[in-house]
């Protein structure tokens, strides 16, 4: 497995894998509430065998080449990830989204890793348009969106049921030739 450094602090961006289910559920179970308060994956998440058909199911998107799924470890630790939720190479679109446990929340890592995988699918997949899908209540992951250099689409009111209730959901993209305009120009 491959390691990609995020910067000085010792930050790694890597392929979550099937066989590392249980460390998986572990930092699931440390930023359940956290992770969940936008995000529908500790819902999805709640034990190992869960745990390893999640990380499968995108195992079998990444052979299929229709989506990827990583990993971001801190002092050797799984503190968050950042997908490829969809990719589908022949239309040229794909949509990225992240999660994070509280401890690694406001140190840049999601934007970072974000970027690297954006910078994959762009440069090396051929993707033209990168989406972002976010609740307009996550003020974080809006403001990722924004540090990608991402441009706000428009907003699907009340178009998102979770837990009992439904959630504006805003759409952000960034399309190849502005991702490549902006590379050097974004700030973490």
């Amino acid at each position: 497995m491959y390691a990609r450094s995020l910067g000085d602090d010792g930050a790694e961006l890597c392929p979550l894998e099937p066989w590392q289910a249980e460390e998986f559920l572990a930092h699931i179970e440390r930023g359940r509430e956290f992770i969940g308060q936008y995000v529908g994956l500790p819902d999805v998440v709640t034990d190992l065998e869960s745990s390893r058909a999640y990380l499968r199911s995108y195992a079998e998107k990444a052979a299929a080449d229709t989506g990827r799924i990583h990993g971001i470890w801190t002092d050797g630790k799984l503190v968050g990830g950042v997908l490829l939720r969809t990719m589908d190479l022949a239309s040229g679109t794909a949509e990225a989204g992240c999660w994070l446990e509280p401890s690694a929340a406001g140190r840049g890592l999601v934007t970072r890793a974000a970027r690297v995988l954006i910078d994959w699918a762009v440069e090396e997949r051929g993707i033209h348009r990168v989406e972002w899908h976010v609740s307009s209540a996550n003020a974080p992951s809006i403001a990722v969106a924004r540090r990608l250099g991402m441009t706000k689409d428009g907003v699907l009111r009340e178009s998102y049921p979770y837990r009992g209730k439904r959630h504006d959901m805003e759409v952000w993209s960034v399309l190849a030739p502005e991702w490549r305009a902006g590379k050097g120009v974004l700030a973490c």
